[in-house]
C-alpha cells in the first residue's frame, strides 16, 4: 500500500485545501513570465486569456479582471514596492520573486482597485497557498494585513519624500516611474510641476485600442460600425474602440484591410507621405519596417500615387511580419531582410524614406509598463550609434531634394533632437521641414520644426518626428562609421 502524502500540521482543525482562483492564478502566471523571461505583458497575456476562455468558467468579466490585475500591478510596481518595503522586515531584494509577485498583486487589489479589503486579502492568501505553499502564505497574510491598514493616499504620505525636499523622487514614488525616467521626461517636456504630473498620470492609464483603416482597402466609416467605436482624434484613418474590445473580432482587421496602430504612429507615416516634394515621387523606403504597422499604412498611401514601397527589416522573422502586414497591399511593394546601416540599395535611390529607429520605448509606457523597470540610463549609449547610423544611411538613401522622416517612440532628448543635430552636422546642405502643418488640427506641437507628441496632450504614444529635406552630400571626412562599419 503506497504511503499517502502528509497534510500540514494544524491546531486540531481539519485541513482545508486552498481554493483555486483561475483569474488570479492567470495573473500570477503572466507576472512570472514578465519577471522570469523578460517577456512583455502585451505578448504574454493574450494567449493565456485565449486558453482560459476555452474553459466554461472563465468569461469576459474574468478576462477584464485578470487584465487589470496584471497591468495595474506592473504600472504601479514602484509605488507598491515602496509600500511593501515599509511592511516587510527585510529588503525587498531578499524576498523571493514569486512571493513578491503575489504581494504586489495583493497590494494592487488593496490600494488600486475597489475590491473590498477582506476579499483582497483572503483571495491573495488563497493564491499564495496554491502557488507558494501554506508556509509562505502566512507571510503573505501578515504583510497584506499591514498594507490594509491605510489607503493609497495615506501610504504615499508616509513613503514618498516631500515634493519640496526632492521633487523628482517624490514624483517617482507617487507616479511609479524610476527617478531617471522622471528626470528625462521632465527635461524633454519642460514646464513646471503640473505638466509632468499630467504626463506621469497618463502613463499609468490604460490606453484605448486604436485601429487604422488602410486606404484603398477599408475606410474609417466601415470601422465605425463596430460597437463602441468612435473616430480618431487626429488621423483620418483612425478609429478608437473606446470601451476596449477585441480587435481580432473586427472583420477588416482579420482580413488585413485594417490594423491596430497607435494614432501617433499613424501621424508619423501620414506626415512623411504629405511632406512637400519637388520632382519624382515614385520610390519610398521604410528602413526599419518591423513589425509592419507603419509599412502597411505607407504602402497604402504610396499605392494611391502609384509609388513603390520598399520595406526593409534586419531581422528575418520580423521581415516576415512586415510581409504579412503588407499582404494584399493595392500597390507595388517589396519586403527585404537587410541591415539598415549596410543598405542593400544604391545611394539616392528613394524619394521618401522613413526610419522609425529602435529606442528605449519610453514613449509607450502606457502599453508596455514593465519597460520602465527594465530600462537603464546606460541603455541610451547602446542605442545611440545605431540611431545615428540609421539616420545617416537614410539621408544617403534619399535623392537630393527628397525627404527623410526620423521617428522614434521615445521623448528622451538623447534619442530625438540630439541624434538629429549630430547627424545633420555631417550633411550641411540639408534643411529641417516644419512638420507641424503636416499634422493639421493637432494642438500643442511646440515651436517646431520637429514634433513631439505626448500621451497627456494628444492621447497618443510619445512619438517624435523630424522631417529633413536632403541637400548635398555629407561633409568630406565627416561620416563616422555606424555599427559594424
Amino acid at each position: 500500500m503506497s504511503e499517502q502524502p502528509r497534510r500540514p500540521r494544524t491546531s486540531g482543525k481539519p485541513y482545508r485545501r486552498p481554493k483555486k482562483d483561475p483569474v488570479r492564478i492567470l495573473a500570477f502566471e503572466a507576472l512570472r513570465a514578465v519577471d522570469e523571461r523578460d517577456a512583455y505583458a502585451n505578448l504574454v497575456l493574450p494567449p493565456l486569456l485565449r486558453k482560459a476562455r476555452e474553459q466554461d468558467d472563465f468569461d469576459a468579466r474574468d478576462a477584464a479582471l485578470a487584465t487589470e490585475l496584471v497591468y495595474g500591478t506592473l504600472r504601479r510596481q514602484g509605488t507598491y514596492d515602496a509600500v511593501l518595503s515599509a511592511c516587510v522586515d527585510r529588503p525587498l531584494g531578499e524576498v523571493d520573486p514569486p512571493v513578491l509577485d503575489v504581494l504586489s498583486l495583493g497590494a494592487h487589489q488593496l490600494l488600486g482597485t475597489r475590491i473590498p479589503t477582506h476579499a483582497a486579502v483572503s483571495a491573495t492568501v488563497e493564491l499564495a497557498r496554491v502557488v507558494l505553499g501554506d508556509g509562505r502564505a502566512k507571510f503573505v497574510n501578515a504583510v497584506l494585513r499591514k498594507v490594509a491598514q491605510d489607503d493609497l493616499d495615506g501610504w504615499l504620505e508616509r513613503v514618498a519624500p516631500p515634493y519640496d525636499d526632492d521633487p523628482e523622487d517624490h514624483l517617482a514614488v507617487v507616479h511609479s516611474h524610476p527617478r531617471w525616467v522622471v528626470s528625462a521626461l521632465w527635461d524633454s517636456l519642460g514646464g513646471g510641476r503640473a505638466g509632468i504630473e499630467e504626463l506621469l498620470r497618463a502613463d499609468n492609464e490604460r490606453p484605448e485600442v486604436t485601429l487604422v483603416a488602410r486606404p484603398g482597402r477599408s475606410a474609417a466609416e466601415e470601422l465605425l460600425g463596430e460597437d463602441a467605436a468612435v473616430p480618431g482624434r487626429w488621423s483620418p484613418y483612425a478609429v478608437r474602440l473606446s470601451e476596449g474590445g477585441e480587435p481580432g473580432a473586427v472583420a477588416a482587421v482579420r482580413d488585413g484591410r485594417a490594423g491596430v496602430q497607435d494614432e501617433g504612429s499613424q501621424l508619423v507615416a501620414i506626415a512623411l507621405a504629405n511632406a512637400p516634394l519637388e520632382g519624382a515621387d515614385r520610390r519610398w523606403l521604410d528602413g526599419c519596417a518591423g513589425p509592419g504597422g507603419k509599412a502597411a499604412l505607407l504602402g497604402a498611401l504610396a499605392a494611391q500615387r502609384g509609388a513603390l514601397l520598399v520595406a526593409s527589416e534586419k531581422q528575418t522573422h520580423r521581415a516576415g511580419l512586415v510581409a504579412r502586414a503588407l499582404d494584399g497591399n493595392p500597390g507595388p511593394y517589396q519586403v527585404i531582410a537587410a541591415d539598415g546601416t549596410r543598405p542593400a540599395w544604391r545611394p539616392g535611390s528613394f524619394d521618401r524614406v522613413l526610419v522609425d529607429v529602435p529606442c528605449t520605448g519610453l514613449g509607450a509606457l502606457r502599453r508596455r509598463p514593465e519597460a520602465r523597470w527594465r530600462r537603464r540610463p546606460e541603455d541610451l549609449e547602446g542605442f545611440a550609434p545605431l540611431q545615428r547610423g540609421l539616420l545617416r544611411t537614410a539621408l544617403e538613401s534619399v535623392r537630393v531634394g527628397g525627404v527623410v522622416g526620423y521617428a522614434t517612440c521615445s521623448p528622451h532628448l538623447a534619442e530625438t533632437r540630439a541624434v538629429v543635430a549630430d547627424v545633420l552636422k555631417q550633411f550641411p546642405q540639408t534643411d529641417l521641414i516644419d512638420a507641424r502643418p503636416l499634422l493639421p488640427g493637432v494642438p500643442d506641437l511646440g515651436e517646431g520644426p520637429d514634433v513631439q507628441l505626448w500621451p497627456h496632450l494628444h492621447g497618443t504614444d510619445a512619438m517624435y518626428l523630424a522631417l529633413v529635406r536632403r541637400g548635398g552630400g555629407p561633409r568630406p571626412g565627416g561620416r563616422r562609421p555606424g555599427p559594424g562599419g
